[in-house]
């Protein structure tokens, strides 16, 4: 499990600027896949060799708060989820009583806190930032993020803080599964009934799950560890309609798993979370199976099925490999029509291809549909690898990586896929030039 840096701060002074900058350039979701649009609060960055998860808590909308309360409620997401706070100040407007209010908050974590002086573009607004030493903290890093100023230092300063990597507890053999989806949605009961047992309490109130709870167990012969999402915590000034920090709670769950069950609600229909949660386990490389619950609730007629397939693929155009499965958890109805979905995702999930037949699959493809010039460049492969499960990745060597259109790699996904069953997990091409 991967360290976590929060980072905190007043309105615009550029959080969002510097979480970007640490996280880097990477392909948002909404650009490559229709449907998943969604707001970044959530990324994985590296630096030094390190991987670490970094938040930007002012994605975190508190509703019905004041301007401080909601500040307040952001810096303690912060202290919950983080080993590590960068703490965004304005270098412009100085040193203001909001600062102070959130330091003396972070204080009472005790938790390492780097003071980011951010809007720090020339050598007088330098000098000036060295007032937030007077807040008592030893790591003051100027930074302008506009300029991408100074964040190699700050990077240089968090990554000293970091913790070491918790090692996994569960071997490879062990299927790592993770129940994700909005808070009632009924993801306690579906670990319940998979389990058997009244394992976890269940109630109708938003937020009865507080901790992520692991409880192995076997089917068909497969070992595995079923890892709960925590719900909402009701703690200060953080409020159950926050739910960008129910989606938050969901990633360290996700992160550790190798299936993520995504649970929707029949009753009350797919919504726009639904969909930024499966986005999430999408950006992780995760294997997934969505899951329709309540089933038993809606009204049925013989296409109801049917339908509800073509809603779920439409509403979620970005998954059309996923299998779905209706189930009633409250009922049990349907359990059973889990198990092979799952173990069909794992073993999708570990898959490796030899070179020999995926470079034949590449080259029927290329010669079948040729790729058209793209940045003035013709496109040509000379060999393709498997270079890892668990997200089976591959790599193409090729004469130059700008010569490919996104719907080219969208192309020789589905022809790999139509080769090779991949249900159930998604896959990833990378290229390189060929040295």
């Amino acid at each position: 499990m991967i360290p976590t840096v929060a980072i905190v701060g007043r309105p615009n002074v550029g959080k969002s600027t510097i979480f970007n900058r640490i996280v880097g350039e990477r392909i948002a979701i909404t650009d490559a896949k229709p449907g998943a649009t969604r707001d970044r609060i959530y990324g994985k960055a590296v630096w030094l060799n390190r991987v670490f998860s970094v938040i930007d808590t002012g994605g975190i909308e508190i509703s019905d708060a004041p301007f401080l309360s909601q500040i307040r409620a952001q810096a303690e997401i912060a202290i919950e989820e983080s080993e590590v706070i960068c703490f965004v100040t304005d270098g412009q407007s100085g040193l203001m009583p909001d600062d102070r209010e959130v330091m003396n908050l972070l204080f009472q974590a005790k938790k390492p806190v780097v003071i980011a002086v951010n809007k720090v573009d020339n050598s007088s607004l330098r000098q000036q930032a060295y007032e937030f030493y007077e807040i008592g903290v030893e790591d003051v890093i100027p930074v302008s993020a506009s300029h991408g100023i100074g964040i190699g230092d700050l990077l240089d300063r968090l990554v000293n803080y970091l913790p070491d990597d918790k090692p996994e507890p569960y071997s490879d053999d062990i299927l790592k599964l993770c129940v994700i989806g909005r808070p009632n949605v009924g993801k306690s009961s579906l670990v319940n009934a998979i389990l058997g047992q009244e394992r976890l309490i269940v109630s109708e109130i938003h937020g009865t799950t507080t901790d992520s709870i692991d409880t192995l167990f076997t089917f068909n012969d497969q070992e595995a560890v079923i890892i709960d999402t925590a719900g909402l915590r009701k703690r200060g000034k953080i409020f159950e309609s926050v739910e960008k920090y129910s989606a938050l709670r969901a990633m360290h769950a996700i992160e550790r798993s190798d299936v993520c069950l995504l649970v929707l609600d029949a009753f009350a229909g797919i919504q726009e979370q639904d969909k930024h949660i499966a986005g999430y386990a999408l950006e992780s490389g995760k294997a997934m199976v969505i899951v329709l619950n309540k089933y038993d609730t809606i009204e049925k007629t013989e296409n109801t099925m049917s339908e509800w397939t073509k809603k779920i693929r439409r509403e979620f155009q970005f998954l059309p490999y996923i299998p779905i499965a209706y189930v009633s958890a409250k009922t049990k109805a349907r359990i059973g029509s889990l198990f092979p979905l799952i173990q069909k995702a794992f073993e999708n999930y570990q898959k490796r291809v030899s070179t020999s037949a995926l470079n034949e699959v590449i080259t029927e493809a290329m010669l079948l549909n040729p790729p058209k010039e793209h940045n003035g460049v013709l496109l040509r492969v000379y060999y393709a690898t498997q270079v890892k499960s668990k997200c089976p990745t591959f790599v193409l060597f090729v004469n130059n990586t700008q010569a490919i259109h996104f719907s080219y790699y969208r192309y020789l996904e589905n022809q790999i896929r139509s080769r090779f069953d991949f249900e159930g997990t998604p896959l990833k091409i990378s290229l390189r030039n060929r040295e």
